[in-house]
């Protein structure tokens, strides 16, 4: 297949570029290098340096015809969507529709989106979360990836591709960058490793789905040829920071220097997503144990560095 990967150097992006020309798969990148780094660049892709947001992406794609885009290029912060909403807006609605309207004139057959399980339901009652849900973002950033969805199911429609939404829950792992809160096992990594005091913004007991980027990148591939479909990629097991932070602790040898702040605008308490539809439609189901996959990312920024941008 032919597949215009955007935001393919960064660090999901990256990864899963890695197993579609693993696959034999012929791989395009589109990334403006804002949260990406050439360091994750696969040299047997194709690299274009470009904003998703450009007014003339046929002039930068060559009008290639891609048989599927999957679009992981994000504006990734909450607290920046929350202080800056038209920037947000600016790469998660109008650039993903710029990608979008590019690929439904250029003939593709489908889109896969990297959506958002942590942030797209808001905060509901009950746990976990399902795809039957209501949608009731609680951030811009929220806002734009439920809205962007929206328009991904109204134009296969009427355009007849198919719409693939992965709704991610926390993703971690190695190639992490500490620009977004979602990053917080990155960040507490880079601090550990520096000697710094890790930051925790309420009392510790907000908790998260964190799935590891290995299992997000099988998705994808499991992706490339199931059906139309709209599904959680997560764990359906919740972690909180506190917990976090005696698993780091475990894994480094020694107590986690860490001081607690003020909570955030614009966070959920807590979040958990079931896994079950992606197994029944997708056939995936998380592979990596929490504290396994925390060692491996641990050892990652140990042996190679942290890759803080």
């Amino acid at each position: 297949m032919k597949i215009l990967v955007t935001g393919g150097c960064g660090f999901i992006g990256s990864h899963i570029v890695d197993a579609y020309i693993a696959l034999g798969h012929e791989v395009t990148i589109i990334d403006d290098l804002s949260t990406g780094s050439l360091d994750n660049l696969n040299k047997k892709a194709t690299f274009l340096h470009n904003d998703i947001a450009h007014t003339d992406l046929p002039s930068i794609l060559g009008n290639s015809c891609f048989d599927v885009i999957n679009h992981h290029a994000a504006q990734i912060n909450v607290r920046t969507s929350v202080t800056d909403p038209v920037l947000d807006a600016r790469t998660n609605i109008i650039g993903a529709l710029n990608i979008l309207l590019y690929g439904i004139h250029h003939g593709m057959n489908r889109f896969i989106f990297a959506s958002s399980g942590g942030t797209v339901y808001g905060e509901p009652k009950e746990f976990p979360i399902t795809e039957d849900f209501s949608i009731a973002p609680s951030s811009p950033y929220g806002i734009a990836k439920a809205t962007f969805e929206r328009y991904l199911s109204v134009f296969a429609e009427l355009y007849q591709y198919k719409s693939v939404i992965l709704r991610y829950a926390n993703v971690y792992g190695p190639r992490q960058i500490s620009k977004s809160e979602a990053g917080v096992i990155s960040i507490f990594i880079e601090n550990i490793l520096h000697k710094k005091v890790c930051t925790i913004y309420g009392d510790g007991r907000q908790t998260r789905d964190y799935v590891y980027v290995s299992d997000v990148v099988e998705a994808n591939v499991r992706a490339l040829t199931n059906t139309a479909m709209t599904v959680n990629i997560g764990t359906g097991e919740e972690t909180s920071v506190n917990d976090l932070v005696d698993i780091l602790s475990n894994i480094a040898g020694h107590k986690v220097a860490c001081e607690y702040g003020q909570s955030r605008a614009g966070e959920v308490f807590r979040n958990v997503i079931s896994p079950e539809k992606a197994g029944q439609q997708l056939g995936w189901q998380p592979q990596t144990v929490l504290k396994e996959g925390i060692k491996k990312t641990y050892e990652y920024f140990k042996h190679e560095g942290t890759h803080t941008k």
